[in-house]
């Protein structure tokens, strides 16, 4: 059945409650790499209840929230799972988040883009709790055969890696049991898990969650640009390019923007791979106070 747009973007906003508490943020912090080496002052802010940040990609998964899904239920949306990709992520803080949070997330589609041969969705998430705005997650969904239908094609959202040797390139290998620990904040997603179902779904073993890498990658600009500073993140954006599979390495090469204060460009690419793409188009909005 084709995607109904204009049934999707107009119906109500579905609300959902979140709770969450340090030990769901400790535990995605490990699924996304933090704890090595484990007595690091500078990993202890990930792991130690008594020194706890949190890393702003941790919204992804608050109160198990899995904005893929919800934006699939959707009024005016019916597709095959199996045409599904995540397509790309934002997430634009309004205040850090805190160690332990009740909040309410309102969700929404806010378009579908008719990329021809492809549908984007665009499912728009707002959470809040009692003292106000805390987080607004973008979702872009990626459904292949929908498109066609006659729609605003959106915008391209293309970024190409400026044209001089990065200022940062950090390494960051994917433990084995990676995918493992991080379907524990709520993505069971077999693909990720099960050798069996990864070969139906065309790969040779499970890939890790793209939300994985992307917290991977978050970690890696806040410990390496950003003076270990989670406050200091406004936004974070990318499109999911490629895969990564557990037990390679991901090569997260940063540019600052000269003529853009506060602007970190990124790619991520899988070293064993031959720089195959995971992470592109990906930027982090930064506050530049400290800098």
């Amino acid at each position: 059945m084709p995607i109904d747009a204009a049934k999707a973007v107009s119906a109500e906003p579905r609300t959902t409650a979140l709770t969450w508490g340090h030990k769901d943020i400790q535990l995605y912090h490990l699924g996304v790499g933090a704890g090595v080496p484990a007595t690091d002052p500078d990993e202890l802010r990930y792991t130690l209840e008594s020194k706890l940040h949190v890393l702003p990609s941790f919204a992804t998964v608050a109160g198990g929230g899995m904005a893929l899904a919800g934006g699939l239920s959707a009024p005016g949306i019916d597709v095959d799972l199996a045409a599904v990709l995540h397509g790309g992520q934002t997430i634009e803080l309004h205040r850090p988040i805190p160690l332990a949070g009740d909040a309410t997330q309102t969700s929404k589609v806010a378009a579908v883009h008719d990329k021809g041969k492809a549908a984007v969705i665009v499912l728009r998430s707002d959470v809040a709790d009692a003292d106000g705005p805390l987080w607004t997650c973008d979702t872009r969904i990626f459904v292949r055969g929908e498109g066609g239908f006659g729609g605003d094609r959106g915008p391209a959202d293309r970024l190409e890696p400026p044209a001089r040797e990065p200022d940062l390139t950090v390494d960051r290998a994917i433990r084995e049991d990676q995918a493992l620990l991080y379907r524990l904040s709520g993505d069971w997603n077999p693909l990720h898990a099960d050798p069996e179902f990864a070969k139906v779904a065309g790969f040779d073993r499970p890939i890790l969650h793209g939300l994985c890498s992307y917290g991977i990658v978050l970690k890696a600009v806040v410990d390496t640009a950003l003076g270990g500073d989670v406050a200091r993140v406004r936004s974070y954006t990318t499109r999911f390019a490629g895969i990564v599979f557990p037990g390679e390495t991901l090569r997260i090469r940063m540019w600052r923007d000269s003529g853009a204060p506060g602007r970190v460009q990124v790619l991520a690419t899988a070293v064993e791979r031959d720089d195959a793409p995971v992470l592109t188009d990906t930027v982090v909005e930064h506050a530049v106070e400290h800098d």
